[in-house]
């Protein structure tokens, strides 16, 4: 069993008389303002603002009402209504990234293989525009959807994830085509979805990415860099203090092999039928076209959506990932 347990420290039941005596500062003057609304925001949210800025009340103020306000410019409030990403089959072969099952906590995992992204192929497919809105559909399925379902299996209030990044065949050429998208990515994460990361493994780190975090970790708190390992090849058993082997792909040194593969299976909680209420049509929607060829998908594209992915009127990771970027 990990040694790990789900922090307490600021949040909701774990308030020191001064972090109490902040928040309820915090609504009172946000709901003067008009950024305030108890029936959307609930006491979880507004502590993961306070704690990222150390419940230094005008710090967070102005991080909530950017928050509130990027909600309103990007259209995120309705975002998992009325964004359509039917390439997402096509894009997972050339960007893999996706949640499978949980660690031992209950917080979802989610995994990246950052190696094997293909920039050419991927950008005959769609635009850095509508990547950018699919990560953050990602975000808000994950706070409105997955999160939830962890929490109800597991009976406790769970609000991070457990995140890999497998850097395994990751080249400097390939890798700097899709930088601009992978640091919009990060500052998303860091002002508009704070205090999520619960744990976040490195794996397959060259020398040079290790080299560098030995000097950043030296500019990070203590909470943020216990949360971060950066390993090599031989990362099996340090996964393992966190995820059960029987939860763990195969291709990372578990025992999981989903039908299909675990990189498409997208199965947890929030779907495999261990929660009641749980899953929901609206969030499982998927598109057959995981055989589909990027030529195959041109044609459909021009042929039936066209304009509204290409042409039409447009409608997250943790701080420290951005630092390293």
């Amino acid at each position: 069993m990990s040694s790990d347990k789900l922090p307490t420290a600021g949040r909701v039941g774990h308030l020191t008389p001064d972090e109490e005596k902040v928040l309820a500062q915090f609504k009172e003057e946000l709901a003067a303002e008009g950024y305030y609304d108890p029936t959307k925001h609930d006491d979880h949210t507004l502590l993961r603002f306070l704690r990222a800025r150390k419940f230094q009340l005008p710090a967070a103020k102005k991080m909530w009402t950017d928050f509130i306000n990027w909600r309103k410019e990007f259209g995120t409030d309705t975002i998992l209504h009325d964004f359509d990403f039917p390439e997402y089959p096509v894009v997972q072969k050339y960007y893999p990234r996706f949640y499978h099952k949980t660690d031992k906590l209950g917080r979802p995992i989610y995994i990246e293989q950052l190696g094997n992204v293909d920039p050419k192929q991927l950008f005959q497919v769609t635009t850095a525009d509508r990547m950018l809105k699919n990560h953050v559909y990602g975000y808000e399925k994950l706070v409105h959807y997955r999160l939830p379902a962890c929490s109800k299996k597991f009976n406790t209030h769970i609000e991070q994830s457990c995140t890999i990044l497998d850097l395994k065949g990751v080249y400097l050429s390939s890798f700097n085509s899709v930088y601009g998208m992978v640091k919009q990515v990060s500052s998303i994460a860091q002002n508009y979805y704070p205090e999520m990361l619960g744990k976040m493994y490195i794996i397959n780190a060259p020398m040079l990415f290790t080299a560098t975090w030995s000097m950043v970790k030296m500019l990070l708190d203590e909470v943020t860099v216990s949360k971060i390992n950066i390993l090599g090849g031989s990362y099996k058993n340090k996964l393992l203090e966190t995820i059960d082997e029987k939860d763990l792909p195969k291709f990372l040194g578990g025992k999981c092999d989903c039908p299909g593969g675990c990189d498409v299976s997208d199965v947890g909680p929030w779907n495999d039928g261990s929660v009641e209420g749980y899953p929901i049509a609206e969030y499982e929607k998927r598109l057959a076209f995981s055989n589909v060829g990027v030529g195959q998908w041109n044609n459909f594209v021009a042929a039936d959506y066209g304009k509204r992915v290409f042409n039409g009127p447009d409608p997250p990771y943790d701080d420290t990932l951005a630092i390293l970027l």
